[in-house]
């Protein structure tokens, strides 16, 4: 299996998995991350409908966190769909609103509506 980069955390389910992304993005760490997620999705590729990454626990995100989720998302083959979770009056929610990330990519304001969608 596929490391991620601790203080990652991988939870699988039926075609879906989940990355929870660590307290910090930043560019010592957005590389590192963005390789690890993409390389865990195409291990799955093949049993993956939806990659979640979840970011209600990162307190602090520059637009490298915004970049990580562009590149993760062009990396995965077309009919593998990324969607967000972040805080709404958390850090990553307002760099994807004025990256302009949230216009492409579905960011959700709690888990339990990304994975009901």
């Amino acid at each position: 299996m596929t490391h991620v980069p601790s203080p990652c955390r991988v939870r699988n389910l039926p075609g879906r998995s989940l990355i929870v992304l660590p307290q910090e993005i930043d560019l010592s760490n957005s590389p590192a991350l963005c390789a690890a997620i993409t390389s865990f999705a195409g291990v799955r590729a093949t049993r993956l409908s939806v990659l979640i990454l979840d970011f209600t626990r990162t307190g602090f995100m520059d637009s490298q966190g915004a970049r990580l989720v562009q590149d993760v998302r062009s990396r995965l083959p077309a009919r593998v769909g990324v969607r967000v979770v972040a805080a709404p009056l958390g850090v990553p929610s307002r760099v994807l609103e004025l990256t302009g990330v949230r216009r492409d990519v579905p960011v959700y304001d709690s888990l339990a509506e990304a994975l009901e969608s």
